[in-house]
């Protein structure tokens, strides 16, 4: 299978396998993609860790070869199924991140650009180089890149199709940590602990608050603040963690 769906412990990791192509994307791993997304929320996972299963790629892009002798029609519902599943992806229940070894280019990219968080090692190379085959992203690359490094940024990166490094995309924001190197897995799971101390319900509304600002305004997205508060203080955990707090004292969350 070119990709695979491990549950390793509390992290459900999805690895690129298709090394031969540098992890190319073609549509049938969308397919396959879109049906390993659906089964992650049927585990009671802590997180989702995206990898590529070669040193050389994250992942390289889509598969160019599959876009010759295709209609309009098609190349529109191509772009429309893999915008889906993309968006799939980052409404996941739990928190994702995406552990960039190597080439992560054009879908590559948007695919580690839908997980919440991009961990990137030494040595990777990051971009969007379709306007040099005279095309343009179509998996969700020209409305990502804006909202996580800006307009003026995001122009630069997609007109001119360059490649920046690990160390760029930290400065301008495109991924969120660099490390020296390890194993990608591990790298995602030591994350994903970092981020998941705290009660997972608590952690998904954070989530989805965060990401209203994205698409509201600033009085609606306030108003979704305040609702997302509330629906907060109504659980368990909640009252275990502020009577924890009061009795200082370590809480003991349950889920609920």
């Amino acid at each position: 299978m070119t990709i695979r769906l491990n549950i390793d412990g509390e992290v459900a990791v999805l690895t690129l396998d298709r090394p031969a192509a540098l992890n190319a994307l073609n549509f049938e791993m969308l397919k396959v993609l879109s049906q390993l997304v659906d089964d992650i929320e049927q585990y009671r996972a802590r997180g989702v860790v995206v990898v590529g299963g070669c040193d050389r790629a994250f992942c390289a892009g889509a598969d160019i070869s599959e876009l010759q002798g295709r209609t309009p029609r098609e190349h529109l519902d191509g772009a429309v199924f893999g915008q889906l599943v993309f968006s799939k992806l980052a409404a996941l229940s739990v928190p994702s991140v995406a552990v960039i070894r190597g080439a992560a280019l054009g879908g590559g990219l948007e695919l580690a650009m839908a997980c919440n968080y991009r961990v990137a090692l030494i040595g990777a190379k990051l971009g969007l180089p379709e306007i040099k085959l005279g095309l343009i992203p179509g998996y969700g690359g020209t409305q990502r890149l804006p909202r996580l490094i800006g307009t003026e940024r995001a122009l630069d990166l997609v007109t001119t199709g360059r490649m920046v490094t690990a160390e760029e995309a930290s400065e301008i924001g495109l991924v969120d940590r660099l490390v020296d190197a390890g194993d990608p897995v591990a790298i995602g799971k030591a994350f994903l602990a970092e981020i998941s101390t705290g009660h997972p319900s608590a952690i998904h509304l954070a989530r989805e608050a965060v990401l209203a600002a994205t698409r509201l305004d600033l009085d609606a997205g306030l108003r979704a603040e305040a609702e997302l508060f509330s629906r907060a203080t109504r659980t368990d955990d909640a009252r275990e963690g502020i009577s924890a707090f009061l009795a200082k004292r370590a809480p003991q969350f349950s889920g609920r």
